[in-house]
Parts: C-alpha cells; sequence; structure tokens
C-alpha cells in the first residue's frame, strides 16, 4: 500500500467501511485521529454521498485553488483543525464540517 500513498502523496486513507491504512513510518497518534474524524464524517454522511461531496468539492476548489484545493476541503478543515484533540469525537457535533 505504500506505492499508493506515494503515488498520490499522502500519508493515510480512510475507506468506510472497510478500514483506515496509514503508510508506514507515519503512525501517530494525531494522524490515527485524522482519519477517525473522516471515519466518523463517512458514517454520517452514509458512505456514498461522503465520496461524491468529497471528489465535486476537490474538483470545484482545484479550479478556484489549485494544488490548495485539499487543505480548503471542508470534511479536511475539520480534520485537521480537531486531529490534536484526541476528546474531539467525543463532543463532535454531526455535521460539524459544514
Amino acid at each position: 500500500m505504500n506505492w499508493f500513498f506515494k503515488l498520490w502523496g499522502i500519508n493515510g486513507i480512510c475507506l468506510a467501511p472497510i478500514h483506515i491504512q496509514i503508510r508506514d513510518g507515519y503512525i501517530t497518534i494525531r494522524r490515527v485521529n485524522h482519519e477517525k474524524i473522516h471515519w466518523k464524517q463517512q458514517m454520517e454522511m452514509l458512505i456514498i454521498p461522503f465520496y461524491l461531496w468529497y471528489f465535486i468539492e476537490w474538483i470545484t476548489r482545484w479550479f478556484i485553488n489549485g494544488k490548495q484545493a485539499y487543505m480548503k476541503l471542508l470534511f479536511e478543515v475539520e480534520a485537521y483543525d480537531n486531529d490534536d484533540n484526541l476528546d474531539y469525537l467525543k463532543t463532535r457535533k454531526r455535521f460539524a464540517w459544514l
């Protein structure tokens, strides 16, 4: 799986309902929490709508922000803003990414 991470330039991915995969050498509590936040987002959106929203938002933001598109995605903003708070998922409100 490391080849996939290198190809896309990522260190982890959450593929609900299957699993969370983190690149070798990049496993940290913060990275795991980040992916758990994505897991929660995917579950509340019933998985397929999550992927559709993510893709459409990424395409839209790519035209507006270019390479910054990923960091501007609503799902990523929530995950990065809260991945250092290990209690976040206990207090997170539904659809907090909005």
